[in-house]
């Protein structure tokens, strides 16, 4: 039985190869996972121990600055964009650089989120898009609000958050 697989694994092979170079994309792009691509900005205060979190509709939860890539934008570009455009806070992207690890592999949901880090000067106030944020606000890292489940995820890669203890959502 298994050689009679092995067999026709070969001849599976040996047809896909022969195949036009565009047929061939299309059946791997067909069959294997995708991938949704976005981009995170940890913003932290340069004085306290503090991060900036959004609170967004319907508002179950405190979330980071984020966003999916633009066809064409890079996730750097798509970092500024989104911190930009979610909070008013509007950085050249050489003030943002890849957090350690720069890319956060979500597998179950098929997504990756490419993570960025800045230190910004607390504000008073912030200009938000009352389309997609409600309210913008600086948390102490030692007290933070409850958090979505995506944000405590991620932010335990950097040592952060409620499930910063547990390997179990590292290893994920």
């Amino acid at each position: 039985m298994s050689s009679l697989r092995g067999r026709l694994r070969a001849t599976a092979y040996r047809t896909f190869y022969r195949l036009p170079g565009r047929w061939k994309r299309r059946i791997v792009r067909t069959v294997q996972p995708t991938y949704t691509i976005g981009a995170v900005v940890l913003v932290r205060d340069p004085e306290v121990s503090r991060i900036l979190l959004l609170r967004q509709p319907p508002g179950a939860g405190w979330s980071l600055p984020a966003g999916l890539m633009d066809r064409g934008e890079t996730p750097i570009e798509c970092a500024a964009r989104e911190l930009g455009e979610e909070t008013g806070i509007k950085l050249p992207t050489e003030r943002l650089r890849p957090a350690n690890p720069n890319a956060v592999v979500h597998t179950r949901g098929q997504w990756v989120d490419m993570v960025f880090e800045t230190e910004v000067e607390p504000e008073d106030e912030y200009t938000v898009d009352a389309a997609e944020v409600l309210e913008a606000a600086w948390h102490r890292l030692d007290n933070l609000p409850p958090l979505t489940v995506s944000t405590s995820n991620l932010l335990a890669h950097y040592g952060i958050g409620p499930y910063r203890d547990y390997p179990e959502v590292l290893s994920r």
